[in-house]
């Protein structure tokens, strides 16, 4: 395992899971791993001078927050929005022209957005490193570094593993960037999808299906998505799907002993909450580990540009 305060890799963006190389990849996780045993002091002027912008076109609480925490801890400072409303957007200023304006006064955009394809219309024109902190139903490329990083801190590999892929596989972002990553680390997805919310097709063709009781029995993690409702345009779609699948603490006594249950985060009602208790139950320590994983990508984003 490395120091965290090696040389950076060779990254200039970050707004697909495939700007990663297999040694990106291992490079962050590694990373990661150094902040999260050693967050202070060494790491604490890394980023001294450098501004963090994060623009959030759309609600977010673990992403944001945890980008924001990372740079504190790396000694940057951070400016941005949390709502479109407020900005010039609103008057009707193109995407391209806000990253332009906004890559003059910092040295890496955050950005999150509605509109899937929306982080590489903002690299396009940027002049600062791009992280795409989600856009729309397309990519959230750290979230999967994060998710590859809790399940090797708990599982202590991810080759073999097998991940049961649970909910709203179409909408679902997060599972769009970890399908990929899980194939490329050697561990072997399987896909449990709501009715109507299969994954997409160059996906499901890597990614056998599954029902929830042959997944849990067979699965080393079973990662859970929310329903999207607000991908939906009828909510009469959404009615017929919401809580298609539940995994609760009776459902877990039916899984491999040591297996854990993951999810990217905000839950509704497809994780039950008496599971929180339970040894399986990591999603919250998979959030909290949102601080070193983007501390990693921060730090290897802006250390590259200076």
């Amino acid at each position: 395992m490395s120091d965290g305060l090696e040389e950076p890799m060779g990254l200039r963006h970050l707004t697909s899971i495939h700007d990663l190389d297999d040694g990106d990849l291992a490079g962050l996780l590694d990373r990661a791993a150094f902040f999260d045993r050693e967050p202070a002091p060494r790491s604490a002027a890394m980023l001294e001078g450098r501004i963090v912008c994060t623009a959030f076109f759309e609600p977010s609480t673990r992403t944001r927050l945890s980008f924001e925490a990372a740079a504190h801890r790396l000694g940057a400072r951070v400016i941005g929005f949390t709502d479109p409303a407020t900005t010039s957007s609103a008057k009707g200023e193109t995407l391209e022209d806000t990253i332009r304006m906004l890559a003059g006064y910092a040295d890496c955009i955050v950005m999150r957005h509605p509109v899937k394809g929306a982080a590489d219309r903002a690299k396009a024109v940027s002049s600062v490193p791009i992280v795409n902190a989600g856009d729309g139903p397309g990519e959230h490329p750290t979230q999967t570094v994060l998710d590859l990083y809790t399940m090797r801190k708990h599982k202590g590999t991810l080759a073999g593993l097998k991940v049961g892929l649970v909910g709203d596989l179409k909408h679902g972002r997060t599972v769009h960037s970890l399908v990929p990553a899980l194939l490329r680390v050697g561990a072997k997805p399987v896909s449990v999808a709501a009715p109507g919310l299969e994954l997409p097709k160059e996906l499901a063709a890597k990614c056998p299906a599954s029902t929830l009781d042959e997944a849990a029995a067979a699965c080393d993690v079973l990662y859970v998505t929310r329903i999207q409702k607000e991908r939906f345009a009828d909510g009469k779609e959404y009615d017929a799907v919401k809580g298609s699948f539940v995994v609760d603490a009776a459902l877990l006594k039916r899984t491999k002993s040591q297996a854990i249950v993951l999810h990217p985060l905000p839950r509704v009602d497809e994780v039950a909450t008496d599971v929180d208790a339970l040894p399986a139950a990591k999603y919250f320590d998979q959030a909290r580990s949102g601080v070193p994983v983007r501390m990693a990508v921060l730090a290897s984003l802006l250390e590259k540009s200076a």
